[in-house]
């Protein structure tokens, strides 16, 4: 029997959230251990292996030596490899010096809440939405205010509703596109006309998450916010190589601070973990600078799931699903259910074997709502279609 702990915890720490979704795996996996057939739609990391020309350099690289210590903003070698992407992919010249590096791309998020939350101060972000913003936002102290991805805009913004939710104690407005969890996907017209808007508040801070930048569909261009030049003095972007090059267990991320932010970037990464890996960000030098073919590839096969699962979630009554246009996840309306999304997905686990996400998991505006990702096998997806519509039909 545990006994109550009579430790003096901080008040912010308990306010703390985590990701639901590792909670619903966790289940899965007792219920496989039993000998239940499961199928894994609620993954959230593709389903490719790291290409082996970034596993041979990671490998050479702790043969060559690379076992300590790193500068704690990351190798120069690699922050100027990320200046030299960003140059090609969106014609902005960054110095390598406002680069940072970090283990993955929870980090920047982090960082960026902890610089600009405290009580009194209001944060916008997505809901639903990664869940860490709003769990980061509420630890700060600062007052969550959500900004809800239109279903029939097929999960864009409202940006004129975005907008009217800033005020004076306004701090940081957080952007994610793609989008995880709705696969939702802004274009350069209405990035263009976000810019314009925010354009009026030139104290508010902007935390771009691009962490799917490179998983679009219907051959899109990503509108990175990157590409603004004048947004540099109060812009914050993150990316990585975890959902592109397959390397979410790699641990490794880069941003782009203002710079007047970036010593103070690099100073939580000191305090926090002192460094990146020092193998794994030789890797990611050769991700970026290698072959590209393995991008190509998967996008092209997400792009085949993605279409097999529109088709088969519209054919199911009571069910509606929008079509996304990046990452790899659907997000569909099972309100004709009569079911809450926390309930669908648990019935569906339960009797049927098949691992969906709770809309609730990514925000209070996705009860009605549950997250499919298409990181599995087409084969296995359309297995799980059909336990999907027999749990349905009932």
């Amino acid at each position: 029997m545990n006994r109550p702990s009579i430790l003096q915890l901080s008040s912010a720490v308990k306010r703390l959230g985590t990701e639901r979704a590792f909670e619903v795996l966790a289940k899965a996996k007792a219920l496989e251990k039993k000998g239940q057939d499961i199928i894994n739609l609620g993954i959230g990391q593709p389903d490719f292996s790291t290409p082996d020309h970034i596993i041979s350099a990671g490998q050479k690289a702790l043969k060559d030596g690379y076992h300590g210590y790193t500068p704690g903003n990351g190798l120069l070698e690699l922050r100027e490899a990320v200046s030299e992407e960003i140059y090609l992919r969106y014609g902005r010249e960054i110095n390598p010096d406002r680069i940072l590096i970090t283990p993955g791309g929870k980090p920047t998020m982090f960082f960026a809440i902890l610089m600009f939350g405290e009580p009194g101060s209001e944060i916008i972000h997505p809901n639903p939405g990664f869940p860490i913003y709003e769990s980061v936002i509420k630890f700060t102290g600062a007052t969550p205010i959500p900004i809800t991805p239109v279903e029939k805009k097929n999960f864009s913004f409202n940006i004129e509703d975005l907008v009217d939710k800033i005020n004076e104690t306004t701090r940081l407005v957080i952007i994610n596109n793609p989008q995880n969890p709705t696969g939702g996907f802004m274009d350069k017209d209405e990035i263009n006309f976000l810019i314009r808007e925010l354009e009026k508040f030139p104290k508010v801070a902007i935390l771009s998450d691009e962490i799917y930048s490179k998983i679009i569909f219907d051959e899109k261009e990503m509108p990175s916010l990157l590409r603004y030049e004048g947004l540099s003095d109060r812009l914050i972007v993150l990316d990585g190589w975890s959902k592109t090059y397959s390397m979410t267990g790699w641990r490794l991320g880069w941003s782009v601070w203002p710079e007047s932010l970036i010593e103070y970037a690099t100073k939580f990464c000191i305090n926090d973990h002192s460094c990146p890996n020092a193998a794994t960000q030789i890797a990611g030098i050769e991700a970026l600078k290698g072959p590209q073919d393995s991008i190509i590839s998967m996008v092209k096969e997400f792009q085949l799931r993605r279409d097999f699962i529109f088709k088969e979630l519209n054919s199911i009554s009571n069910i509606s699903s929008n079509l996304p246009k990046g990452a790899f996840y659907t997000f569909p309306n099972i309100s004709g259910t009569s079911l809450s999304g926390d309930e669908f997905a648990d019935k569906l686990l339960d009797e049927k074997g098949v691992v969906v996400i709770p809309g609730s998991s990514f925000g209070n505006q996705g009860v009605n709502y549950v997250r499919i990702s298409f990181a599995n096998s087409l084969e296995n997806i359309k297995q799980a279609m059909v336990r999907i519509k027999q749990f349905v039909s009932g």
